[in-house]
């Protein structure tokens, strides 16, 4: 009998559901307090992760989830950086 794996869940800080890892997007603070995309999922640093989708990444900057998850301020140009590489991704 083939085991199964067990599949890792994150919650999207935008809509809030629980979503399979590889479906959602991981934005990452690095110790150096630099915000970015993280496709691998493996940068080190405080991670948020938001659904692909450009309603449940405007309600979770909208509504700050996405700086609170981070622990830090976003400005309005950091905001547009990652906005812009999310719309390239997809």
């Amino acid at each position: 009998m083939p085991k199964t794996r067990k599949i890792p869940s994150r919650m999207c800080v935008g809509c809030q559901t629980m979503r399979p890892k590889k479906e959602l997007i991981r934005i990452v603070r690095t110790p150096a307090g630099d915000v970015d995309l993280d496709p691998t999922g493996k940068k080190s640093g405080r991670g948020a992760y938001v659904c692909p989708s450009a309603e449940c990444i405007g309600i979770a900057i909208k509504t700050k989830r996405l700086e609170k998850a981070l622990e830090c301020q976003l400005g309005e140009e950091l905001i547009g950086k990652i906005r812009a590489r999310l719309e390239i991704r997809d």
